[in-house]
């Protein structure tokens, strides 16, 4: 605790620096010295303050999920590590490596709806919809801080054990800005709470988090479905007491997917990554290794759905070396039946959107 508050205090020049230039940006959107594009279309977007773990990426998937049977939607990422540049559709025969993990994962899961990238979120939307003028509802990946685009709905997320309220700006802490950002949201989720969440809880983070009038605040946490197949998506298994997992994964947090596979399983040892890895053939030859040097008959290797995009590309090289691969699903759950309340919100702004 001392050595981490002596670290705070050294970085805290470079965070005062940081800061103030973000902050004097945020003031010029703020007072349209520099404008904030609009559109004729919804725009919903999705993001946080902190610099990634907080789980928006099943978020977006739940309002995908809520959506897609009744309108037209599309997604709109950056395609954060990819190794291409500009605006591109994403298509099922890309990889991680053209268009990122996240906009793949979202191409692979919902063939229907419509996926791109583009690092400039003003010049995209355009041509999204020049291109797919059917196109009925766009939702902004990680779009919180980039303040080009201005959504019609901006939701807000902050995880349970980080919330925004205890944290500090980079490099002091996580935050990309200061606290003070949230009160651009709409609608703030506290996400990956624990299952069990008492009215306690939710009242005390309420008071910490203290939103604004015209904020909605919501809970939620992950539930995991049975881990499936890397090389034959259609067979799954069940955890229990008698398996060892080894855990692949290069995602910004793996503590509550660490704490959930401790509570299934038997011993659970862990091969990190830094957030969007991409896996070279010396990682595969490292993870092939460790997987043949750990002991027991039953053993697995579990991984993210968006590390298994990054994989995908090794799948050949390591269903050769027999190592099993299993991917888990997570769905977002909300506390104390608040999905009902939270899905009229955003069908309530689709309903009411005017140009």
């Amino acid at each position: 605790m001392f050595r981490r508050i002596v670290i705070r205090i050294l970085l805290s020049p470079l965070a005062l620096l940081y800061g103030t230039i973000v902050s004097m940006v945020n003031w010029f959107y703020d007072i349209e010295f520099l404008k904030s594009s609009k559109f004729n279309l919804p725009v919903i977007g999705v993001g946080n303050l902190s610099i990634g773990g907080a789980g928006k990426t099943p978020h977006i998937e739940y309002l995908i999920e809520m959506l897609k049977d009744y309108i037209n939607v599309a997604t709109l990422s950056r395609g954060y590590k990819r190794q291409t540049k500009g605006f591109r559709f994403v298509k099922e025969t890309d990889t991680a490596l053209t268009v990122g993990d996240e906009p793949l994962q979202y191409r692979r899961k919902y063939h229907d709806i419509l996926v791109a990238v583009g690092e400039s979120r003003a010049f995209a939307i355009p041509e999204m919809v020049k291109n797919y003028p059917a196109t009925q509802v766009i939702l902004l990946d990680d779009s919180f801080q980039h303040r080009a685009v201005k959504p019609g709905l901006n939701i807000m997320l902050t995880a349970y054990d980080s919330l925004f309220t205890d944290d500090y700006i980079l490099p002091m802490g996580r935050l990309r800005e200061g606290r003070s950002g949230y009160k651009r949201a709409d609608i703030i989720i506290v996400s990956k709470c624990p299952s069990e969440l008492t009215h306690e809880d939710k009242e005390r983070i309420r008071l910490k988090i203290n939103p604004l009038s015209h904020q909605s605040l919501f809970f939620t946490y992950f539930e995991y479905d049975y881990p499936y197949y890397m090389y034959r998506p259609d067979q799954r298994i069940s955890l229990d007491k008698d398996l060892k997992v080894i855990l692949l994964s290069a995602i910004a947090n793996t503590e509550y997917l660490l704490k959930y596979l401790e509570s299934e399983v038997s011993d659970v040892f862990e091969i990190e990554y830094a957030d969007h890895h991409n896996y070279d053939h010396h990682d595969i030859e490292r993870i092939v290794k460790i997987y043949n040097n750990t002991a027991g008959e039953r053993k697995i290797i579990i991984t993210t759905e968006k590390d298994a995009m990054r994989l995908e590309r090794h799948k050949d090289l390591l269903k050769s070396q027999n190592i099993p691969v299993f991917v888990l699903p997570i769905k977002v759950r909300f506390h104390h039946n608040e999905s009902m309340a939270f899905n009229q919100l955003i069908q309530s702004f689709l309903l009411e959107f005017q140009v």
